[in-house]
């Protein structure tokens, strides 16, 4: 559906029915697949023909809903994946092997952060994190001879600084690498990562693309752009045989436009398993049908509440990039057009024990450790996720005790402001 509005697309992309077909993407709710012959499944092992054998690989109801992201992102392949982390750690991991080395910003998800400095650091695989706000030189000197990949948020979680993705995509390619970008918070109804360089685009589809709180899930969507073979030495898996397979070369066989995402369901959604349920791929795409219905209202509402919240004297500052006032808000022009996110942190003067009371008074926002949902939900750092950490570590870390995240949601505007007004003036 090259030639529809990405609205369209969020309705009718992915899945095409024939005569007297589903009209909705249907559930195949099946661990395996029936073959005439031991040649046909040969073939499907072999990667000589398309099909299917093991819903650990692939499942027919995924991979519709997979095509879908790929044509809101603009990709020429998807999948799947069992959580964002997954799709995360298979889009790096994909590229990269003890040895390798990752340049990634400093502002990204805390668990991301984890994964890439401590638990790929296990793997032999190093990185060096930079900050989103970082020049030119200071980027360039990030990379090394062994690095593999730039890994970026297009808005990062809690922090909201916005990715500079063109400086970050022409530093990744002026070194020979692919830059991948999480594009969880503003979903391609608001930016879409590829059209400014980005070659990999991920996604928690936990959140505003499932919408509602029912789905774990991950989605990994390549742009087809990035030209493997021209720097075949830095990517073996993809540039040379791959003797799992048969011998087959990934960039050779299947070209820039299917290489990457065929070799991580080929090799490591065959070795991990990180495999979304059909169940929930159906879930999600009955969140993606609303999608770009959804995230203006989200915008609206951060918005609205990021205003509010600015002009309160019990708030130290706010940080929400659609504020002329914020530090990345000529980007989020640039990048966000139609507004961002609808999650907003803010930081309250009186540190812990203010948040702790203005969290208690809270009776639209549901005290939760989600975002992106279609109820509000709010988090303080400090009594929940990183509560083992002094008032010193939180501050050192860029995570103030007074700080809380909202996730505004699609409730009335006014609603969410008198809520907030009211638990505001509840502190002492």
């Amino acid at each position: 559906m090259a030639n529809v509005n990405i609205n369209t697309k969020c309705v009718q992309g992915g899945y095409h029915p024939g005569n007297g077909e589903p009209r909705q993407i249907p559930i195949i709710q099946s661990t395996t697949f029936k073959y005439d012959t031991s040649e046909d499944m040969g073939k499907l092992f072999d990667l000589e023909a398309t099909g299917y054998f093991y819903s650990r690989l692939q499942n027919p109801t995924c991979d519709y809903v997979a095509a879908k992201i790929a044509e809101l992102e603009g990709g020429t392949a998807a999948m799947l994946t069992s959580s964002g982390q997954a799709a995360n750690f298979f889009a790096l991991f994909n590229i990269c092997e003890a040895g390798s080395h990752i340049v990634a910003s400093s502002s990204i998800y805390g668990g991301t952060f984890n994964l890439i400095a401590v638990t790929m650091a296990k793997m032999g695989i190093t990185a060096t994190f930079v900050s989103p706000d970082a020049t030119d030189e200071e980027l360039d000197a990030a990379f090394q001879d062994n690095t593999k990949a730039v890994f970026g948020e297009t808005i990062a979680n809690p922090a909201l600084t916005v990715l500079d993705i063109e400086k970050f995509a022409k530093a990744a390619h002026r070194h020979g690498v692919p830059l991948i970008v999480d594009n969880t918070f503003p979903t391609p109804i608001n930016c879409r990562p590829i059209e400014w360089g980005a070659d990999i685009v991920t996604h928690s589809t936990t959140k505003y693309m499932d919408g509602h709180g029912s789905c774990v899930g991950g989605a990994i969507v390549d742009s087809g752009k990035f030209d493997w073979l021209a720097h075949a030495d830095k990517f073996p898996g993809l540039c040379q045989p791959d003797e799992s397979y048969h011998g087959i070369t990934y960039a050779e066989k299947f070209g820039q436009a299917g290489a990457f995402i065929t070799k991580a369901t080929a090799q490591l959604m065959r070795d991990f398993g990180c495999t979304q349920s059909p169940q929930s791929a159906f879930i999600l795409n009955l969140g993606l049908e609303s999608l770009h219905v959804r995230m203006p209202r989200h915008v609206e509402n951060g918005q609205a509440v990021a205003e509010f919240l600015e002009k309160q004297p019990q708030v130290d500052y706010v940080s929400y990039p659609g504020l002329a006032s914020n530090k990345y808000h000529a980007l989020a022009e640039k990048y966000l057009g139609n507004g961002g996110c609808g999650v907003v942190s803010f930081n309250l003067k009186g540190g812990r024990k203010a948040a702790e009371a203005f969290m208690k008074r809270l009776k639209i926002a549901a005290i939760e450790t989600h975002v992106a949902d279609a109820r509000t939900c709010c988090l303080n750092p400090a009594t929940s996720t990183h509560r083992q950490m002094t008032d010193e570590q939180l501050a050192a870390c860029g995570i103030p005790a007074g700080l809380v995240r909202i996730s505004c949601g699609l409730e009335d505007k006014e609603d969410l402001i008198a809520d907030l007004a009211q638990a505001l003036a509840g502190i002492e």
